[in-house]
């Protein structure tokens, strides 16, 4: 069975979100995509207090100085579609109030047909955590923990009653509720973040870094689920991010889903032998245009099945 396909949407400063939002999500699902995609990137600090995802001396991309809401961007994307679920890689969730968040998805779930993937993550930043007003960023564990828990009681019956640090719901009717119990994946990359998964999630959703890495990852997970008594399956949505160039890239300092599209679906052809559900594939970064964007997405599409993927 062929590993499904997702398509990253566009929301990036060279795109113009009212009109490209509703475009690109319409041709990729005439393509074949079967989920649209977006991330969630606060702000831009300057100067930055830390490197890109925390490490030392990695400066941010410069794409990441506009990026879209990603709530706004899924509604756009979803006003324009039919099939094509909607979901996030990722919500950094506790930048985000929990009653609010949850009704938000569930709203956006009630007018898509049923269509919500939850993907959520701690995030990295400590900038975007002090402009947000969020719970310290210490804490950005235990904030997960109660979002996902306040999200599955306001997905649920009336009335909603909730005594959590962040919530306190007494008792109330909240509507419109989803149209199906809507999946929440989660990002994660050490034992306790694979304990929450296990415990409280529906799916994973790993980063292509290496064929290597995920791999030993994803072992990793099953072997937790098994410990920890979990019979449902997990989910998995491995996400690449491409960077489409005209280089080759030859030698060990290439880095996965960067070159030529026969490059990147080389690399898919790699990953797909770990046995991930989905690809999601994200081309907007180098893209120039919309246009761009989509003709990228058809070709990769083409080519991937073509190759089996």
């Amino acid at each position: 069975m062929a590993t499904r396909l997702g398509l990253g949407l566009p929301q990036m400063r060279q795109y113009s979100l009212g009109t490209d939002v509703p475009d690109v999500a319409r041709a990729a699902e005439r393509i074949g995509y079967t989920s649209l995609w977006v991330f969630e990137r606060a702000l831009f600090p300057e100067p930055a207090t830390q490197g890109l995802y925390g490490m030392d001396g990695v400066p941010w991309p410069d794409q990441y100085r506009n990026v879209a809401d990603p709530l706004v961007t899924l509604t756009l994307a979803a006003s324009a579609t039919e099939r094509a679920e909607l979901g996030s890689s990722v919500l950094v969730a506790p930048l985000h109030v929990p009653f609010q968040l949850a009704k938000a998805l569930a709203s956006l779930d009630a007018a898509s047909g049923g269509r919500v993937l939850a993907g959520l993550g701690t995030g990295w930043s400590l900038d975007e955590y002090a402009a947000s007003s969020a719970r310290p960023f210490e804490e950005r564990g235990k904030s997960l923990d109660e979002i996902i828990e306040v999200c599955r009681a306001v997905w649920g019956p009336d009335p909603v009653v909730y005594d959590g640090t962040l919530t306190k719901i007494a008792s109330a009717v909240v509507g419109p509720k989803p149209v199906r119990p809507i999946p929440v994946l989660l990002a994660a990359g050490n034992r306790r973040a694979f304990r929450r998964l296990v415990d409280h999630a529906d799916g994973w959703l790993p980063a292509g870094f290496s064929a290597e890495q995920v791999g030993a990852q994803w072992r990793q997970l099953r072997e937790l689920a098994e410990e920890r008594g979990r019979t449902r399956p997990i989910r998995t949505v491995l996400r690449v991010n491409t960077d489409r160039t005209a280089k080759a890239y030859e030698g060990a300092d290439r880095r996965p889903f960067q070159g030529s599209v026969d490059q990147i679906v080389a690399d898919l052809v790699e990953f797909a032998e770990l046995g991930m559900d989905e690809f999601l594939i994200d081309l907007q970064g180098s893209a120039r245009d919309a246009r761009e964007l989509t003709d990228a997405a058809a070709e990769v599409f083409e080519k991937a099945r073509a190759a089996g993927v």
